[in-house]
């Protein structure tokens, strides 16, 4: 979130005359299991306090697998409550969730099926990948990387993801999700990666930029940032 995301604002900055300011405020997280995420997701209430004190124009819940983690469907109620957090401090401001833009990305470019890697565990893999499936996408063949450790994660090396996909069956899949989690850095593969599989590719941290952007009645051209930040979407 704090890499990426801004990344592509700055890059947004080279083509369009809008400025952005980036704040954050952490929800705590060392190991990315499952009791980890819960009790991170239960600090989300203050993080969006402390951003609404602000005056932010669009706040972003980072972590995808700590959403969907909760059970299905539930970026929708996340980004409600935490919605009506900014309201009661006279901040009224829209909340994205990374989950919730990954499902908004694949479905507005017309994806149906899409391949996935992950940096997770298996057992969070396949959640994941379930909470996907749930929101009426198929997910064909995946990847779990198998990263525990939150900073190893941030350490992962983008340009293994070319050579991770190319060992991927990905000839039925419309799109590639090259990294599900914003933690794990994906940005400078995704042109290598559309090119070698002729595919859309989205990312994490891709989607939430679009679907911020998006919430800011922005248009969402992005260079850099794969076929949903193309401007068509």
């Amino acid at each position: 979130m704090e890499t990426e995301i801004p990344a592509l604002l700055r890059a947004r900055e080279m083509i369009a005359p809008e400025r952005f300011t980036f704040h954050s405020s952490r929800m705590r997280m060392k190991h990315v299991t499952r009791e980890e995420l819960a009790a991170m997701d239960a600090d989300s209430d203050r993080c969006a306090l402390e951003l609404s004190d602000a005056r932010v124009d669009v706040m972003g819940y980072a972590c995808l697998v700590a959403i969907m983690s909760m059970g299905h469907g539930y970026h929708c109620a996340s980004a409600d409550r935490l919605h009506g957090v900014t309201v009661q401090n006279d901040a009224a401001a829209p909340v994205i969730t990374s989950a919730g833009a990954l499902v908004d990305g694949i479905r507005a470019i017309g994806a149906r099926r899409v391949a996935v890697v992950t940096p997770y565990m298996k057992p969070l893999t396949e959640m994941v990948v379930d909470y996907i499936r749930h929101e009426g996408i198929e997910v064909g063949d995946y990847r779990a990387l198998e990263i525990s450790d939150n900073l190893a994660v941030a350490a992962h090396d983008p340009m293994n993801l070319p050579g991770i996909v190319a060992g991927m069956d990905v000839a039925d899949a419309d799109a590639i999700v090259l990294s599900a989690c914003v933690q794990m850095p994906s940005l400078a593969a995704i042109s290598t990666v559309e090119a070698q599989t002729r595919k859309p590719v989205l990312t994490a941290a891709v989607a939430t930029t679009w679907a911020m952007l998006r919430a800011l009645n922005l248009p969402t051209r992005v260079p850099g940032g794969g076929t949903l930040l193309s401007g068509a979407y």
